[in-house]
This record gives structure tokens, sequence and C-alpha cells, in this order.
């Protein structure tokens, strides 16, 4: 098949959606497929990249670090008519999506969407305002419930996911698919103890401390200032403790004056972002991760750090039903007292070793070798049902 990927993010940024997308193309062309991806430009990226088409693009206005393109380029649209494209996927809501049904449209083949962000829960960037929040927080429930049923089929990450569009009045097929995890890239065996002690250094961590590890997007979606409105009072149980932060985001700021403000500055490290290849060593940093986000679709920083060995702490929530078991391969949690007990159980609980391979344990059915699978038995589907084009 030929395939058309149509995304506003891509690597080298880091985030989700990113790698999910960088995922699918890699594991689909080891398929035998043709894989195109269209997205934006992005400092950084390399200068030849093989079937990546960028187009113009700019900061997102609210959310700096997040880019958007135009939505309709003359000349990348006359490339992608000489493609042949049998199925256009997107991934974005936003510019892409725009440029992505224009050319579904004309070429009359089957779209298919990714749902990636639940966007109910990113409304603070647009409207900080508790009345105008609700406003926007309808909003989001709209658009997205418009952008997935003008497609033929809806890809995604988990239940949870696929009950709330269903909560919105999405009509369309839902598949779920959770985004798969090269498993191999991320196994603990690729690591010497040098490299370990060299990252810790690197960071600010001494070789007898134990290490909190939170490596993703630092923004107010993620909550991570609910993790450090705990420590203190761990820090009054236990000595040689870390909390290491590894990302970037537009609260960074906020967090390093609640760190000052809790007194915990001797033991939260903020690491700032780090390159996307050399992300696996950097979890081998750490004795356990934690978050307390739950604005997550999927989650794919548990995938990685389980995936590394990483027992998890972290907040209750759906999309973690089926990986995370307490007391197995790490907690779940809905309060300090729920996080203090958890923590202290995986860190000095005496049973890491058997945590470290439970959670290796939990990610073996989430290859990427079974995610391109899985999404390729969807375009097949849908090629072969494909009317003309459909209207919403």
């Amino acid at each position: 098949m030929n395939i058309g990927l149509f995304t506003d993010t891509y690597y080298p940024e880091v985030n989700g959606v990113a790698n999910s997308v960088y995922t699918l193309k890699k594991e689909l062309e080891e398929r035998g497929h043709n894989v195109y991806v269209i997205t934006t430009t992005t400092p950084g990226s390399p200068e030849h990249e093989f079937n990546v088409f960028r187009v113009h693009s700019m900061p997102f206005i609210f959310m700096r670090d997040r880019r958007v393109g135009m939505v309709y380029q003359r000349k990348l649209a006359n490339m992608i008519r000489r493609l042949n494209l049998d199925v256009i996927h997107t991934h974005t809501e936003f510019s892409m999506r725009v440029f992505a049904m224009i050319m579904a449209k004309e070429l009359k083949i089957p779209l298919v969407h990714t749902y990636h962000t639940i966007y109910e829960d990113y409304t603070h960037y647009f409207a900080p305002i508790a009345l105008l929040n609700n406003s926007a927080k309808a909003f989001a429930r709209f658009y997205s419930r418009r952008c997935c049923n003008f497609v033929e089929e809806v890809i995604v990450p988990t239940k949870k996911v696929e009950e709330l569009l269903m909560s919105y009045n999405v009509y369309r097929k839902i598949n779920v698919i959770p985004t798969g995890i090269d498993l191999k890239k991320f196994y603990r065996g690729n690591f010497t103890k040098e490299q370990i002690r060299e990252v810790k250094r690197e960071v600010g961590v001494e070789e007898d401390e134990k290490v909190i590890l939170y490596i993703g997007r630092v923004s107010p979606e993620k909550n991570i200032e609910e993790i450090l409105h705990a420590l203190p009072e761990y820090k009054e149980r236990r000595q040689k403790v870390r909390f290491v932060i590894i990302g970037a985001g537009p609260d960074v700021e906020n967090l390093e004056r609640c760190v000052e403000k809790e007194g915990i500055s001797d033991m939260v490290i903020f690491a700032g972002e780090k390159p996307w290849d050399r992300i696996p060593l950097y979890y081998q940093i750490g004795d356990v991760f934690v978050s307390a986000s739950q604005s997550e679709t999927q989650g794919l920083t548990y995938f990685e750090a389980m995936s590394a060995g990483l027992p998890v702490v972290a907040k209750k929530d759906d999309c973690l039903t089926e990986i995370l078991k307490d007391g197995y391969n790490g907690y779940q949690f809905t309060n300090k007292d729920e996080f203090l007990e958890g923590l202290d159980d995986v860190l000095f609980g005496g049973k890491q070793a058997e945590y470290r391979d439970h959670s290796e344990e939990m990610m073996k059915p989430y290859s990427t070798e079974m995610f391109a699978h899985n999404v390729e038995q969807v375009y097949h589907k849908v090629i072969a049902n494909h009317p003309m084009w459909m209207e919403a």
C-alpha cells in the first residue's frame, strides 16, 4: 500500500504523538509498504529524511512548544497527487488535518484518524478563566466529535478514549489499538553500569541515591505539582532519595517556585529536555517512575518506563487498568498517603528486582510489530469498503 500519514508533530519532537507516528512509519515500511509523512517544519529536524515532507510552520500561539503549519501548499499537493496514495491517516485535529481532508476528498481515498489527545484536559491554555474554560471544554467535545465523524474509521489507544468518544456521540467505527513500544530499544541489558553511572553524574545524582523519575512534558495537565507537594513528608522519612524531572514545557518555572516553597530544592533536579535517541538510557537511572497525570490517552511514558524495567507509581487512571497492577509492578494512588505508601514499598520494600521483572513482562504484548499489524488491518478494511466520498 501507499500510505500518507499527516501530523503536526514528528521526529525530532519529543512527545507521544510524534513517537507514535515515527514508530508506525518504521514498522509499516518493514512490512513492505510505502509510507509518506506530511508534517510541519521543526527546528533541529534532519536535513535529509526518507519520505518525509514538511510544510512551513510557526509556534502555536497558545502552546509555544507546539507548531502549526500551512493548511495547504500547492507544490506539496502536486507531489502528493503523484504518490498514488491508497489511504490517508491523520494524527492531528489541526492544520495537517485540514490538508489531509482536502487531499483525501480530491483523490477519493479513505481517511482514517487516530485520536491521540483529550483536549478537554488542555483547555486551560486557551481559556484560563473558569467560565470561559467550561465553554472551551464544550467546544473541545464538539470539535473532537466533528473531526472523528468526518473519517471512515477512528483509532484510539485505550478503552478509556473509546468510551470518551462514544460519550461525545462519535458514531464512526472506533478501533482500540495501543501504540506499540520498541521493547528492544528500552531493554536494560543494552546499557552498561558505567553508562548509567555517567548519566547519573551528568544530572547530579550520587551513586548511592535512589531516583524517583519523571520523563515527559512539563506542563500543568501532567500535574507534577501534586507529587512535589507530597515530597516534604517523604524527605523526613527517607534520606538519599532524589526526584529527577526530565523534560521541558510551560510549567517549569511554576514548579521551580513550588520546589523552593516546599523546601525540597536539595531533593529535586530539573534535568531539562534530552535528545530523543538517548531517552532509553535516561530511564535506566530511575528506581521508580512516577506520574500524577490524568490527561493521558495511553501514557506512552508508562510503557517506555516499564519496558526499561521500571516499576511505576501513578495516579489512578483508566488508561492504566491493563498494565499497572498494585503490588505487582507498582501502584496506583488516589491521594498523598497512597502515593507515599506505594513509593516506599517500591523503593525500600525489598522487592525491586521482582517489580522490575514484572514491569518488563507486562509490556510483552505491546510490540511495535503488533501495533503496525493492527493498523494495517484497519487500512485494508477501509480501502475495501470505501465509497467515493462521504459528507459528515
